[in-house]
This record gives structure tokens, sequence and C-alpha cells, in this order.
């Protein structure tokens, strides 16, 4: 998740003190929500279409009408607003223009395959995709090739590196580095703040280091990561990521503990970590007795050193920006002033970076700012009856945190719970984990043994916060599921707004403070209930994971057997924590893929896993080493049971049908591009009799792979058919009428990208006779049993 606070705890706590009752400067709130729409608008201009056209009339009709109420009423705030309006739309076009004109964008229309000499801008960025491991990086372009033609341009790139090879190769390379790059090039979406994305499938050729600036950065940098290098692998990764963002070393358990408690914004390389930054040194400038201009020479210190460690990324200004609104409060009238000065920074942001309007960590950091000068001061006032200290811990994470919730809710499709009580409890530890960070970044210049010493302080601090969120996240209401439509999130910014507005009265009272934080509190130890849900008699549950397979099927009380865990942590744990899933004997993972093992964290190292059963083509091999680490780690035994192995756990027996051959060796003769389908094949396929039920399992196997199974002779009769790789449409007709299952499920996203399930294959499954269940339309689904009885419940 992005960034949640910019300008966290320092806004509200050198406010609160000064702002009181006053009431809040709003004259400058209407100018830079106009200078952000302005910004929006412009940014999403591309020539001549209808959606252009109708945003240009739009804007020029409104500026019109707050000119013409300017003159009539002599309000000099409406001539403000239309000018920042025109103002902004115009930065934001020539801004897209720029992008959009160039040799860049128009070989990216073509798709060419170019040429490309430029400057690496940004850090790169590992990730795991659903066909192996890839890294994304920024690269400022100097000189590109394409269709017989050089240009010399200075145009922005996204370099997408696919496969494990090429990601790695990049990881390695220091921003500031001048590459040779080849690849082909492919068009942006409308607002995207890149000219094109470079597809490549190799190393970049570094043709240059990178200046000696960046090389400085980048040795101290590199100090603080060998300060804490004899560390325990979990605050060995966490106190990089606190100080500078990079998350490259965190693990997919600490990952989905962080993303659960909301405390991710912490890892970002801006926004929390400044902003926690300044608070610790202001805190202590204080207490050595530091006043007035001095103590924003401090702050302002920690800004600078916060950007050069940290680099000029836009990020990394914008979260200087939040902080200067920070120290901005520390003046006279301060607090009163707070959003007068969160609009200047507003508008000035948008027109210096016009695509900031349609970033979300953008969005969510302006907000969270907001929330806390317009709420955590009076807030804090009002609890009189707790130390200063300890209201302002649980005040100012509450008002970001209410501020923030739809937003978050929208990208996360849940609503974390225990982040109220996690934000507070860890951000006692936060500032001191970054302070020492930096200090032993800066140390490490004179003396490694030094930084060493202070490293370890840092990880220690960074080890209490680890161990709240994995508090945190293992408590069953942690994370609430909450649906991302547009009326769901209104309904939720309306509550949030309502308890807003409640929690000055609830604090002047202690009994219903004291009242709600019990509510909080019980929310947090018994999850949410929905009725009916789980229904009575459910044998197989098909949870909503989104793009990817996640089931779970009850072998007895508290115990069942987990068949793939999806693509997102989160969603999974969500699932079987509703179940009451308490010990997974056996954890199926049917391939690879990460729509099928990202997820992994929500079982492994949370419920006791007795083995893992997974399939025998090793690849894609960065799924492969992380199922093997968490495992190993968890204690869990991993092995690829042969074709034809029967077993039985509980209420549950299984028979393994697939996968029939040598993926390895197909792959091979047909080359990388067969890689993914060859995977897809060697898919574990299960056969599962539970509770007098017969349930076929098929993970993504494909067309060629379900044929080997049926020219074995095996049984591949079911009540209930997975329906293979999300209902895609390469399916074998012959082995869906086999199967001659009564109900068919897919497992697929809302609204993805890949169009699963095709209608081909839903036509199949009707035209066999099969009842069709959808995960992207209905949620979760349960399959159940009542005297003999097949049923099914739809979670939505």
């Amino acid at each position: 998740m992005p960034e949640v606070s910019e300008a966290g705890s320092t806004v509200a706590r050198f406010s609160s003190a000064r702002l009181g009752s006053s009431p809040h400067d709003l004259r400058l709130v209407p100018v830079a929500a106009a200078a952000w729409a302005g910004a929006w608008v412009g940014t999403g201009l591309a020539g001549a279409d209808r959606w252009s056209s109708t945003a240009v009339g739009g804007v020029v009709a409104t500026a019109l009408a707050l000119v013409l109420l300017a003159r009539l009423r002599r309000a000099v705030l409406a001539g403000a607003v239309a000018a920042c309006l025109v103002a902004a739309t115009v930065v934001g076009a020539l801004a897209a223009h720029r992008l959009a004109g160039g040799p860049v964008a128009d070989l990216a229309d073509d798709q060419s395959t170019v040429d490309v000499v430029g400057v690496v801008s940004g850090d790169p960025l590992l990730r795991a995709g659903q066909f192996g491991g890839y890294a994304t990086v920024r690269v400022r372009v100097r000189v590109i090739e394409g269709r017989g033609q050089a240009w010399a341009v200075h145009s922005p790139l996204l370099v997408v590196a696919s496969g494990d090879e090429a990601a790695t190769g990049w990881a390695r390379v220091l921003v500031g580095s001048t590459v040779r790059i080849v690849g082909r090039l492919e068009a942006v979406d409308r607002g995207s703040d890149v000219s094109a994305v470079l597809r490549v499938r190799q190393s970049p050729e570094v043709r240059a280091p990178p200046g000696t600036s960046l090389l400085l950065v980048e040795r101290v940098r590199q100090g603080l990561r060998d300060a804490v290098r004899d560390r325990p692998p979990e605050p060995r990764a966490l106190v990089p990521a606190l100080v500078l963002g990079d998350t490259s070393a965190m693990t997919p358990e600490l990952t989905d503990s962080f993303a659960t408690t909301g405390l991710t914004h912490l890892t970002a390389v801006s926004g929390a970590n400044l902003t926690l930054l300044l608070a610790f040194l202001l805190f202590g400038a204080k207490w050595l007795g530091v006043r007035g201009r001095l103590l924003r020479v401090v702050g302002l210190g920690g800004v600078v050193l916060f950007v050069a460690l940290c680099r000029t990324e836009p990020s990394v200004l914008r979260a200087a920006a939040m902080g200067l609104v920070a120290l901005a409060a520390l003046g006279t009238g301060g607090g009163r002033r707070g959003l007068r000065h969160l609009a200047v920074a507003v508008v000035l942001l948008v027109l210096a970076d016009p695509f900031l309007a349609r970033s979300l960590g953008f969005t969510l950091s302006v907000l969270a700012s907001a929330g806390i000068v317009w709420w955590a001061s009076a807030w804090v006032a009002a609890t009189i009856w707790l130390p200063r200290i300890v209201a302002e811990a649980l005040m100012v994470p509450l008002a970001a945190h209410l501020a923030t919730l739809p937003v978050v809710a929208a990208i996360s499709d849940a609503v974390s719970v225990s982040g109220l009580l996690a934000n507070a409890l860890a951000g006692l530890f936060v500032g001191p984990a970054t302070v020492l960070g930096f200090a032993a970044a800066g140390l490490s210049l004179l003396s490694s043994w030094l930084a060493g010493i202070v490293g370890w302080g840092a990880s220690w601090c960074a080890q209490v916060i680890i161990w709240i969120a994995h508090a945190g996240a293992a408590l069953p209401g942690s994370s609430w599921a909450w649906p991302a439509g547009p009326l769901p999130l209104v309904v939720l910014g309306v509550l949030a707004l309502g308890f807003g507005l409640s929690v000055k009265l609830l604090l002047r009272r202690r009994w219903l403070a004291v009242g709600a934080g019990v509510v909080l509190v019980t929310a947090m130890l018994t999850g949410p209930v929905q009725p009916g849900w789980p229904p009575t008699g459910w044998r197989m549950v098909v949870c909503d994971v989104g793009q990817g397979d996640g089931l779970v099927i009850r072998a007895g009380p508290g115990q069942a057997v987990v068949v793939d865990v999806g693509p997102d942590p989160s969603a999974m744990r969500r699932c079987l924590t509703t179940l009451r899933v308490k010990a997974v004997p056996v954890l199926v993972l049917s391939h690879f893929h990460a729509d099928h093992v990202d997820g992994l964290s929500a079982v492994l190292g949370r419920l006791p896993v007795g083995q893992v059963l997974v399939s025998p083509y090793a690849s894609p091999s960065v799924e492969v080493a992380m199922v093997r680490a968490l495992a190993r780690s968890s204690g869990a035994t991993v092995r690829s049971p042969p074709l034809g192995e029967r077993a039985r756990v509980g209420e549950v027996w299984w028979q393994v049908l697939g996968p029939v051959g040598s993926p390895t060796g197909r792959a091979a003769e047909l080359g990388e591009s067969a890689q993914s389908g060859a995977e897809n094949d060697a898919s574990l396929v299960l056969r599962v009799d539970v509770g007098g039920l017969a349930l076929l399992l098929t993970g993504d196997v494909e067309p060629e792979g379900q044929a080997r199974i049926l020219a074995t002779g095996a049984d591949v009769r079911a009540d209930v058919l997975k329906v293979p790789h999300h209902g895609s449409r390469r399916q074998d007709p012959a082995f869906f009428a086999a199967t001659g299952a009564r109900i068919a499920i897919t497992s697929a996203g809302a609204d993805n990208s890949y169009g699963h399930p095709a209608p081909s294959t839903l036509h199949l499954a009707t035209s066999l006779g099969m009842a069709v269940l959808r995960t992207d339309t209905q949620g979760s689904l349960a399959v159940t049993e009542h005297n003999g009885r097949l049923g099914a419940v739809t979670q939505r």
C-alpha cells in the first residue's frame, strides 16, 4: 500500500499546543482543490478526442462562471480559484503533450523495437509476477534509435525487465548509471507520467557509472546495510526499509503483516519515515532546551539529510514539502494555519509536477495530513484524562486512519481494524529506529565498528515494530473485507466522517472512550461475522482471492486441507479466519505461479502446517525459492507426490491424477515462449473425496495436460469441477464431459485483464448441464452437503 501519512505525527504534535479551539483557515482549500482538479484534467488531455474536448469545455465553463462571480460579488477568492484551475490545466496539458508528442511515443504506438541510451533515474524494484520475477525501473532517455533513425531526446521511460536473470541484473544497477538497452516499446494509458513502457528480457549494458555525489550516497546507503548485516533476517531487512525505503530484503510474511496492520507506509521512501524522523529530532531538541528559530533549523536539517540520503526522486521531494508544512506549523498560529500551509504545498507541488494529481500516494499524503491538522489537535486537547504523549500517540494515527480510510479501502478491498493500535504502538519506536538508522549510515563513513553499534540499536527498535506487526496480523479481526464499489466507499466515507465528528464527544467522557476501546478490541479479537457464512455443512470453500486460486477443504473441526493460496496473503488470511481454520495438515500448491503461491504467508508461519505438496516442475525459480524458504522457516516438509498417490487426512481423501509426462523436457524443446504453458501443464491435479462428495481440482492444467490425464484411464468423475486456469478459453471438451460434474466453479478476479472466465468456457460447462459459479461476481463460494445432497452457497 502507498504511504498513508506524509505529515504524520509531526503536524499534530507541534500544532496541538497552539491550535486549541481556534478555527481553521480554510480560505486556500478551494484554491488547492482547483489546482489539483486542473492538473488531473490537464495530464489526461490527449489530442482532439471526445473526452479531451469535454474536459476542456468543463474547465472553461467553470472558470468563466467563477470569473463572473468574482466580478459581480467582488470575490477575490473566486478569481483565485479560476486562475489556479486554468493555470494547472494548462501546465498539465503541456506536460502531457511533452510526453506524448515526441519520437518515443510515436515509436511506442507502432510497438517498435528500439535501441536506447539513458540514465537510470530510480531504484529498480524487484517484483514477483504471475509467470516469474521481473523488475521495473525508470530511465531518462538520452538517445533512441528505431526504424532506421536516431533522436536525441529527454523523455522518461518505464523499463520492465522480465525473467529472473534480467530482473536480478537490473537490481544491481545503481541510480545515475548510464545504460544501453534494447527492447520493444509499448504505448501507455492516458495520464501516465512516462512516454512509454520498454519491455526487455536482458540485463542492461552499463556505459558509465553514476556521478561522484550519487556514488557517495550509495556508499552511505550500503554502509547502513552493512551496519545491520549481523542482525536477524527481519530486523536486518526492516531497518533499510524504514530509513531508505529499501524493501528488497523484506520477507513475504513480514510484508503481509505490515499490510494487514496498516504499517506499510512506514517502509515507503517518503512520508512517515521523514515525519517520524522530524518528530523525534524536534522532540529531542526541545528536551535539550532548543527553542524558536533554532528548532526550525534542526527540522530543516533533518529534511536536508533525508533528501540527500534518499535522493531527489519525486516521492522524496514530496515528502520534503510535507515536512516543511510540519515545520511551518511551529510558528505563531501554526496550528490554525496548518490547512493553509497544506493548501499552499498542494498548489506548488501540482504546478511543479502535475502528474502528482493522479498519484494515489499523493492523495493519501494530503488526506492524512489534512485529517491530522483538522482533528488530532482538538482530540488531544479533549483527552485530559490521559498523559499528553499517550494521547498524541493514539489520536494522531486515528486521525490519519479515518481521513484515508475510503481511499485505502478502495486500494486494498479491506479496512485495517488493527491499524489504529498498531500505528500507535509502533510510532513510539519508528522515530528512534529511523534516527539511529540515519546515524549508522553516516557513521559508516567514519567507522564500521561505530556504525555497527548504532545499527544494533536501530535493529532492536525495528524488532519491536516487527513483533507489533506480527501480533496484530495474527488477530482474527485485524483486517475486514470491504467492497471497493462506489456505494460501499461512500458509505465508508460517511461512517468515517461521522465517527471523526463524534470522537471529541467520546473523549470528553472517559467511560464512552473506554467503551469505544472495548468495542475496537472485541472487533479485532472476534473478526467480522456474516450471518449464514460459512454455511452449515460446508465441505469446500473457493475463496475470493482475486485473480488466482485459493481453496479450503474441511478435514475436521478447525482443520483443513488448503489447495493454493492466491496472490494476496490478506485475502487468503481473511478467508481462513472466517472459516475458523486453526491448522492445515496438508497444503497443496498446484504450481508455482504467483497467483497460486504469493499468498503463502497467510498459511505458512501463521498456522501449523504438516507438509506442503508441490508440482514436480520447479519453475519459476523466484516463487520456488520463496516457497521453500517459507516452508523451511516454519518447519514444514516439502515434497512432490508421485502420480497415482492416494492419501488421507481426517475427512479428506485424495488421489494424484496429474501432471502426466515430463514438463521440463517439453519446455526445453519448445523454447522460452512455452515456459508458462509448461508450468501450467505441470499443475498437480487431484481428485478429492470429502463427506461423500467428489471434487476435481485442476490447477491451471492446459488442454494438452487434460488430454494426457484422460489417456491414462484415470477416474475423473466428480460432483464439482474446479475449472482449469480460471476458466480460460483453452479447454478440452472431452475432459469436461468425462467429469460429469454437476457444478463448475471458476476462480478469477473481477474485471481481470485476461477475460477470465471466457464465454466459450462458460458455454461449454452449461451445455454439459453444469451449474456455473464464479468468484469474480459472487465472491467466495461454499460447496455443501446435507444428507447426501449437493448444495452451494455464495458469500455475496
